[in-house]
């Protein structure tokens, strides 16, 4: 069961002893997708803005990570970090408005119990069948999408393209070809921006230079590799939506459906963790000169167990009270961050991502399957030389 929280934070008011003195450390954002768990991203931006002791050098998003990355940029291009924090909320407000407007798909019964959970609507069950049946170019033919009468109205992009404080880096993947799309400052505007957000099983493929464009997600939720050619700065807080591990085993069709995008839109997370770590520990052999090559260091602002307690289908929940509930949730998350684990920023990484990744083949297993001993491997992979290592 889940109660809505009061909007707080709102611009203009900062929460006592939120800033500390001292000269704010660039960090690069990294805003993964997740419908409308985005706005739980909403929240930790909000009050990281509000903190005010960290300067934003680039953003990587996909999806909704995508959509607070434009709203952020273009807020902060016309008023800093007020008007970014402004702007994110009239963003998030209009999706509410759009879920109040909307046909209700709560049922009474779990609008009475406070639980967001779609799970038991019939709308929602006769939506997710026809889905299942015809693709969007035969449900859909006229490609209505809401989210870009509201992204075409809230988002000023030639703001977006003139910031120059910030880098931007949106993920699209391109249908021909299966390859990521990173679409940069002067490229963005409405089509990528629902390029990176386009779920196929919902949306027609969004074409760009006559090129179709699906859910940047499935090569990158987000990319991390643009930060490491195109920033300076080494430490990546990771806002993560979607949990990679989950201690239950998904039975209905539709918790199988989530856990399937899960897997699928971390899988090239983890890649890119194992290569951070491979280059991590190749400096710390000295096979790579440290002067040469980049070392990022990893950090994460979450909420795993609130975020794993709600269904999959809270995902397509766009009402206000549930957008409020996610805010609240991350900007106590941010909170909670900022004062357990972000003075590690500049120093060391917040992730341990030999633990994250494991090295193991078995690395999952418990100690006892099946009355067997687990059989020990070495804990890392022997060390490995490349015959030649792009330089950055």
């Amino acid at each position: 069961m889940n109660a809505p929280v009061s909007k707080g934070g709102k611009p203009g008011g900062s929460k006592a002893g939120g800033k500390r003195p001292g000269p704010r450390r660039k960090i690069n954002l990294a805003l993964q997708g997740g419908g409308a768990h985005g706005a739980f991203a909403w929240g930790v931006l909000d009050r990281l803005l509000e903190d005010g002791r960290f300067e934003i050098e680039g953003i990587s998003g996909t999806s909704a990570g995508a959509m607070n990355a434009v709203a952020l940029v273009d807020g902060f291009h016309t008023g800093r970090a007020e008007g970014a924090r402004a702007k994110l909320r009239a963003f998030w407000e209009a999706v509410g408005d759009d879920g109040r407007m909307a046909p209700p798909l709560r049922t009474p019964l779990d609008i009475w119990l406070g639980n967001w959970s779609l799970s038991n609507s019939p709308l929602l069950f006769y939506q997710n069948m026809l889905r299942s049946m015809f693709s969007p170019y035969e449900f859909n033919p006229f490609d209505v999408n809401p989210l870009k009468d509201i992204v075409e109205e809230m988002i000023d992009f030639d703001n977006v393209r003139a910031c120059d404080s910030i880098k931007l880096f949106i993920a699209a993947t391109n249908v021909w070809n299966g390859k990521v799309r990173i679409f940069e400052d002067g490229e963005l505007g409405v089509d990528p921006v629902l390029a990176s957000a386009c779920l196929p099983t919902l949306f027609q493929a969004v074409e760009i230079d006559g090129v179709p464009y699906w859910d940047g997600g499935y090569m990158g939720n987000p990319v991390l590799f643009p930060f490491i050619y195109e920033t300076e700065t080494d430490d990546v807080v990771l806002i993560q939506i979607n949990p990679i591990e989950r201690t239950e085993t998904p039975r209905t069709s539709q918790e199988i459906a989530n856990r399937i995008d899960e897997i699928t839109f971390n899988a090239s997370l983890l890649r890119e963790f194992r290569a951070i770590d491979f280059v991590r520990r190749l400096i710390e052999e000295g096979s790579l000169a440290e002067d040469e090559y980049r070392a990022l260091r990893m950090h994460r602002v979450e909420a795993a167990e609130e975020l794993l307690a709600l269904s999959a289908s809270t995902k397509q929940n766009t009402e206000p009270g549930f957008l409020d509930y996610l805010f609240g949730l991350g900007r106590k998350s941010a909170d909670k961050w900022l004062e357990e684990a972000s003075d590690k920023v500049g120093h060391e990484p917040g992730i341990d991502l030999e633990k994250e990744i494991g090295y193991t083949l078995d690395a999952d297993v418990p100690e006892n399957v099946g009355g067997k001993a687990k059989v020990e491997l070495k804990t890392r992979p022997a060390r490995l030389k490349p015959k030649k290592a792009r330089k950055v």
